[in-house]
Formats: structure tokens, sequence, C-alpha cells
């Protein structure tokens, strides 16, 4: 509940930043350099998990009860599936440096000057060929930036704003498209960790600091190189949309790779192999006792640990057949394990250690080419960030962008940033292959996976959301096409009423006067 708590005035506290911030930015920046201010936006944005990852490796290596117990009989190392890092630590240091973040922002102006290129921006082409505003009179009056707010015109304009904005296709297809593809980022992003560990046999503490230091800043140099090439090109609203289409359907072929850096099954005796060593062995509760550990009494519910000398590791030191130890704490050694002496030939005192046994030496071979091909599938989606946003934020006309951002940001976090970890999760459960229990005789932790059949319900799950988002794509892309068709011929149409009108209220000597841009639209007319 107060994780929930948290989380809750957290996400009301960035909505100034985001989506209000990416709004008031495109607002008061020069239209060419928009694009560039949001992606460094985008991108510091991104190198907080950076750091927030780092922090987390660095929790993660400490005791969860560090001071309150002592660690010299602590039996388990940040390797074993049992570790519980401090995660309580990383709140307090994010909570501090989040309240310290909020100062520099009382010190901004109520409001800044507005660029000469942006008075008519308003009415560019571009912002105006989406979404127009309805004839119903409640829409012809704004709320606008320099005048104070009124809740009660803005509660009677809500709805009728929010049916011109939804009335959209175009805007439609883009918010399904990033749910779509926000629900396999959150998804893929949220196990990775987890998929490093149990495929690759590091640690949590390794395989957060490999994210902060390794995939984390390509994805922010991706967002940030968007942003410098929607600049350079001037790339207009299908050039972005082309733009961001292409590098993500290159980084979504690229990821199909990933399926071939798979590694075996570590050698569990009774649950991946047989005591015997023998592969491809179908768990079963019962396949956990030989021979060898026929009269001991173990339990099958127990997950402790221990590599045998023959390189297999064994659930407990009950069910290796050991029956004597030396030493303390995480440097006891087990004597005389029967089951580890099954698989060796020459006799003599067989020992076990505690803790699984070191990853699988093919995997040791497999894991920087996966490192490497994670971090340029990254930067190469990535790229399409930046453009992508500015499609959303070009396709909306001023008065409507902050409430199409709001809306964007509310369906990605509620239908993509819940949903989706606990799919994701439920689904790789369905690969465990030995469950812990508690103290009360419920079913816990998983300690094992079945590495293989992690690997291709994580990425195909991954890859398959993408191919879905791909096919709305497509869809789009026509109805953008057609949408910037019809409105370039009823521009060309106003521009030549427009050029009549003109002309008709020059030769007037009476009347009202009216002052019109030949860049505008002539529902922006201004009476003077």
């Amino acid at each position: 509940m107060y994780v929930l708590l948290g989380n809750v005035l957290r996400g009301i506290g960035e909505t100034p930043v985001q989506p209000l911030g990416i709004s008031y930015i495109d607002d008061f920046a020069e239209s060419e350099s928009a694009a560039l201010y949001i992606g460094c936006v985008q991108t510091i944005s991104i190198i907080g998990p950076v750091f927030g990852f780092l922090l987390g490796s660095l929790c993660a290596n400490i005791y969860v009860d560090v001071g309150y117990v002592d660690m010299e009989t602590i039996t388990i190392t940040p390797e074993d599936a049992r570790w519980v890092g401090a995660w309580w630590l990383g709140y307090l240091i994010a909570g501090t440096v989040t309240l310290l973040s909020a100062v520099p922002f009382w010190f901004l102006p109520k409001s800044l000057p507005m660029p000469v290129d942006k008075h008519d921006s308003s009415c560019t082409p571009e912002q105006t060929r989406f979404i127009k505003d309805a004839d119903s009179p409640t829409l012809d009056h704004k709320i606008r930036p320099e005048e104070p707010a009124n809740l009660h015109v803005m509660a009677n304009e809500f709805v009728p704003t929010l049916k011109t904005l939804l009335g959209n296709p175009v805007y439609i297809l883009y918010l399904g498209v990033t749910i779509i593809q926000f629900n396999s980022l959150i998804g893929m992003v949220t196990y990775k960790p987890k998929y490093i560990e149990q495929h690759y046999g590091q640690s949590a503490s390794k395989a957060n600091c490999f994210m902060g230091m390794i995939n984390i800043p390509a994805v922010a140099l991706g967002m940030f190189s968007g942003g410098v090439v929607m600049k350079k090109y001037k790339l207009g609203v299908m050039g972005a949309a082309k733009f961001a289409f292409g590098t993500s359907l290159l980084g979504f072929f690229l990821s199909f790779l990933f399926l071939a850096m798979g590694c075996e099954n570590s050698k569990v005796a009774g649950i991946t192999v047989s005591y015997t060593g023998e592969k491809d062995l179908s768990y079963q509760e019962q396949s956990l006792f030989s021979d060898c550990n026929s009269g001991c009494l173990c339990s099958t519910k127990e997950w402790d640990p221990v590599c045998g000398e023959n390189g297999i590791t064994y659930v407990s030191p009950c069910l290796a057949g050991c029956t004597s130890s030396r030493g303390s704490g995480r440097n006891m050694v087990f004597d005389h394990c029967k089951c580890v002496a099954v698989t060796n030939i020459l006799p003599g005192n067989l020992t076990a250690r505690l803790g699984q046994c070191l990853p699988r030496y093919n995997c040791d071979r497999v894991f920087p080419y996966f490192l490497a091909l994670s971090v340029l599938s990254s930067f190469i989606i990535s790229l399409g960030g930046t453009p992508g946003l500015m499609l959303l934020v070009r396709c909306i006309k001023p008065e409507l962008k902050s409430l199409a951002l709001g809306i964007h940001t509310l369906a990605t976090r509620t239908l993509a940033g819940i949903p989706a970890p606990i799919y994701f999760g439920a689904i790789i459960d369905t690969t465990c292959l030995k469950w812990a229990y508690n103290t009360c005789g419920g079913r816990g932790a998983c300690r094992i996976y079945n590495t293989s059949s992690y690997r291709i319900v994580y990425l195909g799950l991954t890859l398959g959301l993408r191919a879905v988002s791909f096919f709305l794509c497509i869809w789009g892309f026509d109805l953008l096409r057609k949408h910037i068709k019809r409105e370039k011929e009823a521009l060309s149409n106003d521009s030549g009423e427009l050029e009549l009108l003109r002309k008709e209220e020059n030769s007037s000597a009476t009347g009202g006067q009216f002052l019109l841009s030949p860049d505008c639209n002539p529902e922006r007319e201004t009476r003077l």
C-alpha cells in the first residue's frame, strides 16, 4: 500500500514535466529546434534510469537486513536465488534526490516570451491538417496560455474537446500502436535483468549494472540522435513517421538474433539431469530421489543448493548424499557425498561446496555477443523515439496538444505499464522447474527456470507484440497519406478563398476590418 501511494504521488509530480513539459517546450521553442530540445528532455529522462540501475546494483549487493544481522552467519551469496538485496535503501536515496530536483522548478517564470515565428505557428498547415475545430460554439472559447484558467469554462469544453480529439483516426491509431509497443517494451525491460540472471548465470547486482552501464545509455543516445536527425533534415509529419517506422522495423529484425543466443539448462540433479549426469530429464518430485540418497530422509521442498566436484548442482547437501561437513558460513564444505561419487569412477572423498555451480562455458562465450546485440538493437529502436513523439505533437492543434499528450501518457501507463509486467510474469512462471515453499506451506519464489523455454516465451512474447503493432502502422500510414492529400486540397481551396476575401475587404471603406494572415486558416481570423 505504501509503494502504491508513493507511486500515485510520483505520478502527480511528473505531470508538469511530462507530458505538459513537452507541450511547454514546443510552444515556446523555435520550430526547427523544438525536436532537438524535446530529444534532450527525453534523453535526460532516459539517463535517469542509468543511475537507477546502478543504485539498484549497489543495493542488490547489500543484504536486505544489513545492520540487523551478523553477516558472518549468512551462508548465501548475491549469486544465490534466495538472496534478497536492500531494496528499501534505493527508495530512501531516490526520494531524497527527487525532492531536491523539484527545487529549481520554483524559480521558473510564469511565462516566457514567444519567438516571432511562433505567433502564427498555431495556424501552420502541418498542425491544422489533422484536427479541426468543430462548429460548436463551446469550442470557440479556448483557454489561452496568457489567460487565467477558468474551471467552469474548462469543464464545459472538456467533453466536446475530448470528442474532437478521439474522433481523429490518425491519433487513435497512433495511440494503439504506442500502447502495443509499450507493452512489449515494458515487459522486456522489466524482466531483462531476470533473464540475464537465469539464462547467463549472472547475479542480480551484475544484471542491474549491465542494464545501467550498457543498455540504457544506448537508448539515451538513440533518443538524442533522433532529435538531431529531425533538426538536421527538417523532417515533416510523414518523414518523421517513416523514420520512426523504419528504425523500429530494423530493430525488430535484429532482435530475432537473440533467439540464437541460447544456453543449455544448468545441470541440477533430479531436475534437469539425472543423478548419473544424463540430460533431458522430465522433472517430477520423485526424480529428486536416487539410490545414493534413499536412506537420508531428505525433504523435497528444501532449496539449499550445493555444487559437487563433478560440476553438477544438487538441491541440498542431503540430496547430494553428503554425510559430514567442515567449516562455517559461506566457506562450509560437505564431505563424503555419495551422489557426487556416482558420476566419478575414481574412489576417494568427493566433496560439495555451498551454492550453485558456475555458469556453463558456452554461456560465458555467448554473453558478450548478447550484450553487444542488445546495445545495437536498443540504439536503433530508440532512434525513432523522438520523431515518433514529434509526430504526435505536430498532428495536434495547440489547444489540444496538452490534452492529447496527457491522454497518451495515461493510456500507455494504464494499458501497458500496469498489465504488461503482470502477464509477462505469469507466462514466464510457466517455465519454472522448482518452486520454493514458505514457512506456511504456500508456494514461494521460483528457484530455477527451464532456460530454453524461458528464452522462447520471453522473446516470443516481446517480438509478437511488436509484430502486431507493425500491422497497425501500415494501416496508419494509409490513413495519414489520404488525410494529407485531402487536407492539401482543402488548404489550396482555402488559399483561393482567402485571397478573394482579402481583396474584398481591402476595397471596402466601411464596416469592420479583417486582418488575415496568409498562412492562417479562415477559422482563425481575427476581427479588429
